[in-house]
């Protein structure tokens, strides 16, 4: 018997299908997709679940301006630099995206962190039916990671979110929690702008009942002898604690002090003719009751 020897057939190398890179797409689709806001005269947050990858948030804190932030415990993305789209839902074809920009990518749980003008064109883009849409290089993987945001459900709670944002306060802590109320040469009379500001005081605390102290302490410059300054930083603080009380704010809460010359804030005279009052909530470091910590410009 012969042994027939056949052909080996060899296919050409472009007839082999090759791997497609394809991107990590997540976005809520329209039977998932809410729109939830928590609100106070502290902060306004509308938040909106992206299954499989975290949180997307607007947040508007007292004080501040819109912002917007990527919230995730996998860190999906490659740190680095994302475009950011407002793009047509899947059921808008033949519209084209508009770009917003790059934005930075960290590699904490808040990779992305979005500033006013960019937050508010995509909130518009929201309101017009878009889905603003974050791209970024994988970074356990080669290709992109996709975050899109849904509109559905998004107007409703964008006019709950306009509401709350007409109730804010004026300021935040971190904006209010340490205050000076400069004084004229050997003077303890306040002026209306330090009226003003004692008045944003006044309401802050009534609005947080988690202030549990007001340090306020009364400082004076170098130019009278040590037992007039004393005095003088006496009546300054009193001039600030009795304000406080006439207009609410509870005695038993109030920690009045003077220290005349000693702490100066600056090499200005002028800067430390002041009384300084700080606020402490229930739970915060003790360091923050020393005086002399106002002696740092950063403080004031």
């Amino acid at each position: 018997m012969k042994n027939v020897l056949r052909p080996l057939l060899v296919l050409p190398l472009f007839a082999v299908p090759l791997p497609v890179t394809q991107a990590a797409s997540y976005g809520a689709g329209i039977e998932n997709s809410q729109w939830y806001l928590a609100a106070s005269v502290f902060n306004c947050t509308m938040t909106h679940d992206v299954p499989g990858y975290g949180r997307a948030v607007f947040q508007h804190r007292a004080g501040e301006d819109l912002r917007f932030y990527l919230e995730s415990n996998l860190r999906l993305m490659k740190a680095g630099q994302a475009s950011l789209n407002v793009e047509a839902p899947s059921w808008r074809p033949g519209v084209s995206p508009r770009p917003l920009g790059q934005v930075h990518v960290s590699s904490n749980q808040r990779p992305v962190q979005v500033g006013t003008p960019q937050a508010m064109a995509m909130v518009d883009g929201l309101m017009q039916g878009m889905a603003p849409t974050v791209t970024s290089q994988g970074r356990y993987s080669s290709g992109p990671v996709r975050v899109r945001l849904s509109n559905i459900n998004f107007a409703d709670t964008y006019q709950e979110y306009q509401a709350c944002v007409a109730g804010l306060l004026p300021v935040n802590y971190d904006q209010i929690k340490r205050s000076r109320i400069h004084f004229k040469l050997d003077s303890a009379q306040l002026s209306d702008a330090d009226l003003d500001r004692l008045d944003l005081i006044v309401r802050f605390i009534q609005a947080d009942s988690t202030i549990a102290r007001i340090y306020v302490d009364g400082h004076t410059d170098r130019s009278g002898s040590r037992i007039h300054n004393r005095q003088l930083s006496e009546d300054r603080a009193n001039t600030v604690a009795e304000y406080l009380k006439a207009n609410g704010v509870p005695e038993d809460r109030i920690v009045t002090r003077y220290h005349g010359e000693r702490y100066p804030a600056s090499s200005n005279p002028a800067e430390n003719r002041r009384t300084t009052v700080r606020l402490e909530r229930e739970g915060e470091r003790r360091s923050l009751q020393r005086a002399e910590a106002d002696s740092d410009p950063r403080n004031g």
